[in-house]
């Protein structure tokens, strides 16, 4: 079960979908919701329970509807037990994610220019994907659910091909029940051999990218996690300590200055911390700044004019000095004579990059940087169509 939204408001006020997808025979129920409170999601639960039955386990997020006292009685009244996914980790359920992104794209397809009827089109677009068989059970879901074909638009549009056909002959009550225990234990089986076919080569092509990983009690590691509401702005913070392994693939993480102290994360939200060398920063030259890495760490430092030359021996120190007091060495650049040379251009082409804005942030040292060129007679206006962007390196 999950929540999808908030998304554009209904003509009818919704503005939220309620997912439910079976993991047995992959049938799928949708319910627009104008709010995710609890009371409505447990009405939503008992319209679903009065059709199909009571579940024995639903497995949700972390969500605090989700996780309200009312669904914990709703749970205990029916003999239901809880399970939760792992924080910020949306694979572990992963049929109803993917189910989720297939219902987003059925409804771009029929919605209006401004998506107020969305709610309208769920019970077609529903009834639709019910009726397809599903790769990994080799049977529709309202196949598995209810025991026969349901007639549906495929099976008009078949009927219209064929034309109409003699009805069979009528049986009775008991044979018809016995024979649809018979065919709903044979599409079980069937659908359980295809679904552990289908695990297996989903299993293969997994393995092929997956690392194995592990952590010990006590060891430093790097935590992805929002730096706010939004999980778009996610990055890796840290280094935080392991408290202990909770389970197969998930682990309880000590994060002091948090909201929370701990948290049970899973092992593809970890990595390993390695600490820098104390001397690292002053004879590394150049970084690959990664991803999710600030790069305001890496700009220039103010450095004082006395070089410390102590990690050099006597006779190094005697070299390098010489170099240093010299007039080699210049704050500004500058350009030499000696050496000229033509670059010779294509007849008839034009390269012209595209541009694209400079941070704000690095707008004044830009300037200055053109400003101080343009004064030493390194560069000078052009009105030519050839252009590239310029390209700021901390």
């Amino acid at each position: 079960m999950d929540v999808v939204g908030p998304v554009e408001k209904s003509k009818s006020g919704n503005r939220f979908m309620l997912v439910i997808t079976d993991y047995a025979t992959r049938y799928p129920e949708v319910f627009p919701l104008k709010t995710v409170k609890a009371k409505h999601v447990a009405s939503s639960l008992i319209q679903l329970f009065s059709r199909v039955g009571f579940p024995q386990e639903i497995l949700t997020d972390q969500g605090t509807n989700f996780m309200s006292t009312l669904l914990k009685q709703v749970y205990k009244l029916l003999g239901i037990r809880s399970m939760r996914t792992t924080p910020y980790h949306p694979q572990t359920d992963g049929l109803t994610e993917r189910f989720n992104q297939t219902l987003k794209q059925m409804l771009r397809k029929f919605v209006n220019d401004t998506g107020s009827d969305w709610d309208q089109w769920l019970p077609y677009l529903l009834f639709a994907y019910r009726e397809v068989p599903q790769a990994s059970t080799g049977f529709s879901p309202f196949e598995l659910l209810y025991g026969h074909d349901v007639r549906g638009p495929l099976t008009l549009l078949r009927n219209a091909w064929e034309g109409d056909q003699s009805k069979e002959d009528p049986v009775n009550i008991i044979s018809f029940v016995l024979h649809m225990r018979d065919k709903l234990q044979q599409m079980s089986e069937l659908a359980q051999s295809h679904m552990a076919a289908a695990q297996k080569r989903q299993k293969v092509w997994f393995d092929k990218k997956a690392r194995h990983r592990s952590f010990a009690p006590g060891q430093k590691v790097l935590v992805m996690l929002p730096t706010s509401d939004s999980k778009l702005l996610a990055k890796w913070q840290g280094p935080f300590e392991v408290l202990r392994k909770t389970g197969p693939t998930t682990y309880q993480v000590s994060t002091p200055g948090l909201q929370r102290g701990s948290r049970v994360l899973h092992v593809n939200l970890l990595k390993e911390w390695v600490p820098r060398k104390e001397n690292e920063t002053e004879v590394l030259l150049i970084h690959r700044v990664e991803e999710e890495e600030e790069v305001n760490d890496y700009l220039p430092s103010v450095t004082s004019s006395v070089l410390d030359l102590s990690h050099l021996t006597s006779e190094q120190q005697s070299q390098v000095t010489p170099l240093i007091t010299s007039d080699i060495f210049q704050e500004c650049p500058g350009h030499t004579t000696l050496v000229e040379h033509s670059i010779v251009l294509k007849p008839d082409a034009v390269v012209k990059r595209m541009s694209y804005r400079i941070p704000e942030r690095f707008r004044v040292e830009l300037k200055e940087e053109m400003d101080l060129m343009l004064s030493l007679g390194i560069i000078q206006p052009s009105t030519s169509e050839w252009c590239n962007p310029v390209v700021l390196v901390p």
